[in-house]
């Protein structure tokens, strides 16, 4: 192992002091460099990686350009060349983003901790203005105890003084509380940035000294962290001087007093835009005009022509259940048209910058439910396709975390065509029942996340996410994504749907669906107060979740055993293609423990609602 040495890996005298600049993505590290070596700079490839590395002179230094990082560790090829790069140099020069510094620091913070000289330029200080932060400049160099120079560098200010600086390189404050480890392993690693790696549980430099491994990355981490908070708390203050009307408006996005209700508002609007325009106008055109009153009896004239209607190829075809019919009326009559209106307001919030603000204004709810405020995304883009926000969970920090959500998901989350057919049944029962659906999915979603935080063991892992300006979304950006997740959705549903009607024709001619409605009758008449067929949707809904919610639309029910019926089918178990990502995501032990799970909890939690709905009659 030759980590963290870069004498024979770049092309510079082995005994030259070394100038490496440092800095998270985009903040600006290459205008720093071209002012530091003008045009007299190699290029070469990093040994053992695809990265390029910059080096130039700046009197008697080597300056060493290194690739964009939120940390100084080996989890990809960017983070292993910064390490090595960092851990080798004689000083630092860390580029931070005045408008991310509680993100930027954290680097800042390491840098000082591996007991390198640094100087850090507070770079884009005049869009920190803009954004009505105020930064204590002079406060900060004392906190971290190392020089700090303002600078806006695509207007060239502040890197003449900068360069002038080099020899004010100062070794900071550190956050480290672990010093006498520290100091023991440096002994045997012969110097700190090394010695601190170790400590942190970097597999390379630990194999390097042969020994054996350590990690207390976590602690390390932890502590680093809640410095770094401290200190973004002592020298920030958030003023209304020079700032715009959308910086005002993030602002109020994030506080929960003025969050919340405009929160309730998107959601509010993404209710009777999806729920109310597009499940009863729109699909009212598509469903029951264009495929139930035009195109099927089209179809059963044209196929039954050619085949007999009653036999079992008949059926399969245009049978109540067929190929032609049902799972051509449902995918492009009912569905396709939920899924565009779900996606075109999703892809409204994500392009206007809306989405990670909402993530920072639950990031506290959230985690008394064991996750943070970033599986707000997977949970939101669950309302379009729960397989899909499956696959999202990756962006969370931690295995429990991954599980909580998971789970969570599979369970209380509707997908966008299944939350299309509910507000198309549920609309027309009033306000009440309305109400009384919502806050049943409300307190399981509540009352199990909670008790998976309790049992899993761990912690909830912090909130890191930038808050990127907001902006007009762009029309074109908004069609194209909403153009290719509608398009993801036929692909993957079609077949899904032609499996599925192909299933329940035969379940249905062999006669399997009366044996099972009459094997769960207990349940669905007994515990539940449904009508036994209400077990068709039940299977249906295994095949795909809003092919079940659809499946009760033909029921004759009462407005208190339809909302029964859609906390039972909400909570029901995820669909086929769902189970199939969650196996893929986490394991075939922890996916059956997931769909177990939720046939416990639904049918439960329906029950309990039939039995509750007649007091509040």
């Amino acid at each position: 192992m030759d980590c963290c040495n870069i004498s024979h890996k770049i092309d510079i005298p082995e005994n030259s002091k070394k100038v490496v600049l440092a800095g998270n993505p985009n903040v600006g590290k290459s205008i720093f460099f071209n002012s530091f070596t003008g045009i007299y700079v190699d290029v070469s490839n990093y040994p053992g990686t695809t990265l390029d590395i910059s080096t130039g002179k700046f009197g008697d230094y080597y300056v060493i350009d290194t690739p964009g990082v939120y940390g100084v560790s080996s989890f990809n090829d960017e983070e292993i060349v910064a390490r090595d790069v960092i851990a080798s140099a004689d000083i630092v020069v860390n580029i931070v983003d005045a408008v991310h510094l509680e993100r930027d620091l954290f680097l800042t913070q390491q840098i000082i901790d591996m007991g390198i000289p640094v100087i850090v330029a507070l770079n884009m200080m005049d869009d920190a203005k803009k954004n009505g932060l105020d930064i204590n400049v002079s406060k900060l160099s004392k906190e971290l105890g190392v020089p700090v120079i303002p600078t806006v560098a695509p207007k060239g200010e502040g890197l003449e003084e900068v360069k002038k600086s080099i020899n004010k390189a100062k070794i900071g404050n550190s956050s480290l509380t672990l010093t006498e480890e520290l100091e023991d392993i440096k002994k045997k690693a012969g110097n700190q940035p090394e010695a601190l790696l170790i400590l942190e549980g970097d597999p390379h430099v630990t194999e390097k000294y042969g020994l054996k491994p350590i990690n207390h990355r976590e602690k390390i981490y932890k502590d680093r962290r809640e410095r770094v908070n401290k200190i973004v708390d002592n020298v920030v203050k958030e003023t209304t001087e020079g700032t715009n009307f959308k910086t005002t408006l993030g602002r109020m996005m994030v506080n929960p007093i003025t969050g919340i209700p405009m929160l309730l508002l998107a959601l509010y609007g993404l209710y009777e835009f999806v729920g109310v325009f597009v499940a009863q106008t729109v699909v009212g055109i598509t469903e029951e005009t264009i495929f139930l009153e035009m195109y099927e009896p089209f179809i059963r004239r044209v196929v039954g022509n050619v085949v007999e209607p009653s036999s079992l190829f008949g059926q399969l075809l245009i049978g109540e259940f067929g190929l032609l019919t049902m799972a051509i009326t449902y995918t492009f009559g009912l569905l396709l048209p939920l899924v565009i209106g779900f996606y075109l307001f999703l892809s409204i919030l994500e392009d206007s910058g809306y989405m990670p603000r909402i993530a920072a204004l639950v990031d506290r709810v959230l985690t008394s439910l064991g996750l943070n405020g970033r599986a707000i995304i997977p949970m939101l883009l669950g309302f379009g396709c729960v397989t899909m926000a499956t696959i999202t969970t990756r962006l969370l920090g931690s295995k429990r975390e991954k599980i909580i959500a998971v789970f969570l998901l599979g369970l209380a989350i509707p997908c966008s065509a299944q939350l299309g057919v509910i507000a198309g049944l549920i609309a027309p029962l009033g306000a009440k029942f309305f109400i009384i659906y919502v806050a049943a999915i409300f307190i399981i979603y509540v009352l199990v996340g909670t008790l998976l935080n309790k049992v899993m063991p761990g912690e909830t892992t912090d909130l890191l996410i930038d808050l990127p300006p907001l902006r007009l979304p762009r029309v074109s950006n908004v069609l194209r994504k909403t153009y290719i997740k509608s398009k993801s959705f036929i692909k993957e549903a079609g077949p899904i749907f032609a499996i599925g009607a192909i299933v329940i024709t035969l379940m249905q001619e062999f006669g399997m669906l009366t044996a099972i409605q009459n094997a769960v009758a207990p349940i669905t008449v007994g515990w539940l107060e449904l009508p036994k067929e209400a077990a068709t949707a039940f299977i249906m809904g295994i095949v795909r979740r809003d092919f079940g919610a659809a499946g009760l639309t033909d029921l004759a029910m009462t407005p208190a055993q339809t909302v029964v019926s859609l906390v039972t089918i909400t909570l029901f178990v995820p669909c086929i293609a769902a189970m199939m990502i969650m196996i893929k995501e986490r394991s075939w032990k922890e996916a059956l423990a997931i769909w177990f799970g939720s046939w416990i909890i639904a049918f439960v939690a329906g029950g309990v609602v039939a039995k509750i709905l007649p007091l509040l009659a």
